[in-house]
């Protein structure tokens, strides 16, 4: 063991947004990948950092359990109410029959039929930007187009996208705690508002395949639906806009990237898995031990938490070389940003295009992008990248 070894706490305030947790997951990673974090105001942990640790958990459900909740919260604020109801917080066999519902949403197949009306999205998105000379990248382009595309894959008429993204927008962006919860509790109520519709009118939609669905001959309870709309809405939208900030500001900070994109856009594909890994914006994934296990020799007790740090496993030395450099001609990159296993993130391909369109549109329209002062990051343990980018735009 290092007798160096650097302060661990993964979960100060401040840490991402000014702090260096890379410095404490790369000494994690060395010497101590599976650390007992003793409890702060939120409970003590098991803190995975290294990649195949972590590809580990999320291959075994069995062991490492969704269904208690797979966010670090205090205790005081109780379970989880979404466990054992949505999607994310659920394991096999309801998983799967939840997923069946709306895989179909995601598939190729869909996703390559919407893709169309998704550069029209994304070319509306920038124009409006390069008009305007410069804008707050996060806000005016990287949050509107995955919220616009979900907006209509989940029914949501046009005239209620900008309604939907100030309310995604207080809710998830908000600096005091009661607008967000406010704002949350109103997204909560548009999609009561929309199940009630689909109920009797059914379309072509995500809310109306909830709605109408039945799993083991019965029809989902109402509350159900609606904590799934929220759950795709919020996983459709929040992961998809810091990912494209965070590669934005990437290319910002790593200005012969963005030019050797500008001179070969083949290398688009290859660009945005790096942006995936690079960014990893889903900073930390907990599951709940439901038995007894050993993972380099730490005795990992039944019903203890255990924190997979993604950022760690995608910087992780043994998986990626110079794993530290920005590197948009990477391969092979098997990161694990979207997840592993029956968790593999639902929307991971709808995810990619829209990461592709839009950078293809700046790529296309404007080829030179500047920073226009400096960028602000989200003071989040849940979610890392910018929450504000100032930028200039140049034809």
């Amino acid at each position: 063991m290092d007798d160096s070894a650097p302060a661990i706490n993964l979960v100060q305030p401040g840490l991402y947004a000014h702090g260096d947790p890379y410095a404490q997951w790369k000494w994690l990673r060395a010497n101590d990948p599976v650390h007992r974090h003793r409890p702060t105001e939120l409970p003590g942990f098991w803190a995975v950092t290294r990649y195949a640790d972590v590809r580990e958990v999320y291959s075994d459900h069995k062991t490492f359990s969704s269904a208690q909740g797979i966010l670090l919260r205090p205790d005081e604020h109780g379970a989880d109410p979404g466990g054992r109801r949505t999607l994310a917080l659920t394991d096999p066999p309801r998983h799967g029959r939840l997923r069946a519902l709306v895989d179909g949403w995601f598939a190729v197949r869909s996703v390559r039929a919407l893709e169309a009306e998704m550069t029209d999205i994304a070319d509306g998105v920038v124009k409006r930007a390069l008009d305007a000379g410069s804008c707050d990248f996060v806000a005016d382009l990287a949050a509107r187009v995955p919220l616009y595309v979900i907006c209509r894959m989940m029914g949501v008429p046009d005239s209620d996208w900008e309604h939907m993204y100030t309310l995604t927008s207080q809710a998830f962006g908000a600096a005091d705690a009661l607008t967000r919860r406010i704002s949350h509790l109103e997204l909560l109520e548009y999609f009561e508002e929309l199940r009630k519709i689909r109920t009797d009118n059914p379309g072509d939609d995500l809310v109306s395949a909830l709605t109408t669905a039945e799993i083991d001959g019965a029809r989902m309870d109402p509350q159900d639906v609606i904590l799934n709309c929220d759950n795709l809405f919020v996983g459709g939208t929040e992961n998809t806009r810091i990912a494209a900030a965070g590669g934005m500001l990437a290319f910002l900070e790593h200005p012969d990237q963005w030019l050797a994109l500008v001179e070969d856009h083949s290398l688009l594909n290859s660009a945005v898995e790096e942006v995936l890994r690079w960014t990893s914006t889903a900073t930390h994934i907990m599951r709940t031990a439901t038995r007894p296990v050993t993972m380099h020799d730490r005795r990992i007790a039944t019903a203890d938490r255990v924190v997979l740090w993604l950022p760690s496993a995608n910087r992780d030395e043994s998986m990626f070389d110079d794993p530290d450099r920005f590197d948009i001609h990477r391969r092979p990159n098997r990161h694990l940003a979207l997840g592993f296993g029956e968790h593999f993130c639902l929307g991971s391909m709808l995810a990619r295009v829209e990461l592709r369109l839009l950078y293809r549109e700046l790529l296309t329209q404007s080829p030179r992008i500047a920073l226009d002062g400096a960028p602000k990051l989200l003071d989040s343990i849940v979610v890392n990248g910018p929450e504000y980018l100032p930028v200039t735009f140049t034809r």
